[in-house]
């Protein structure tokens, strides 16, 4: 397995053995490191990788972040993989290869104030490569990326391509918006119109509003669940 590369104002940083990627790049961030450091864990039984982002919007508007690096995974993966694997989101982070669970994202940020701009913003990914038990049979809605035939798709070119697709996704918000992200996410999101319970609230799921948060109607109205929901302590 080779280093990873990324592109330019990407910088990388391995950590091995137990270390999370996810806290260590939370504490880089709180320390001050500059955005874009990609802090990473390739192990020979799963990815986990984390992206710092230093946002000049408001927190709100930032976990925009949360949904675009979903994108940029598919984007990533669906560009590695054979073209028959399929990959779904969902609202919480989660992703699914072929219908079964398969690894998720993870937010943080220096605080939880909607409508304050962070000092910065942190974006995991957690993804198993090999199944933890060859029995997969118990587990058949849990998976692993190499039972799924990707076996030719190696850790450090994914975490290439998955920070090269999100720097495709955050250049394209920035100039045009979020209407393509929508879009773009809508067709890959996982249990739109499915019943769901989410932040103690039942009912359907409808879909997001302009900042990703989920919508859910029950029988008497529609409740609104803002992506800041999702924020790990820090």
């Amino acid at each position: 397995m080779s280093v990873p590369s990324f592109p330019p104002l990407f910088s990388g940083l391995a950590v091995e053995g137990q270390i999370d990627p996810f806290d260590k790049a939370c504490a880089e961030a709180a320390r001050g490191c500059d955005a874009g450091l990609v802090v990473y864990n390739l192990k020979a039984s799963a990815l986990q990788g984390a992206m710092v982002f230093a946002p000049d919007v408001a927190l709100a508007d930032a976990m925009t972040m949360l949904p675009l690096c979903g994108v940029g995974f598919q984007n990533a993966l669906g560009a590695l993989a054979p073209p028959e694997v399929a990959v779904h989101l969902e609202w919480n982070g989660g992703i699914k290869i072929n219908g079964a669970s398969c690894g998720q994202m993870r937010v943080a940020a220096s605080g939880t104030e909607p409508d304050v701009e962070p000092d910065w913003l942190v974006v995991g990914l957690e993804l198993p490569l090999w199944p933890e038990s060859e029995d997969m049979g118990k587990t058949p809605d849990q998976t692993a990326l190499y039972a799924e035939g990707c076996a030719d798709v190696s850790a450090d070119r994914l975490i290439e391509a998955w920070v090269k697709q999100t720097l495709v996704g955050i250049n394209r918000w920035t100039e045009d918006g979020a209407a393509n992200l929508h879009k773009e996410w809508r067709g890959l999101a996982h249990g739109i119109g499915e019943a769901i319970d989410m932040d103690e609230k039942s009912g359907t799921f409808l879909g997001v509003d302009e900042r990703f948060g989920m919508l859910i109607r029950d029988v008497e109205t529609t409740h609104l669940v803002p992506l800041t929901h999702l924020l790990e302590n820090s």
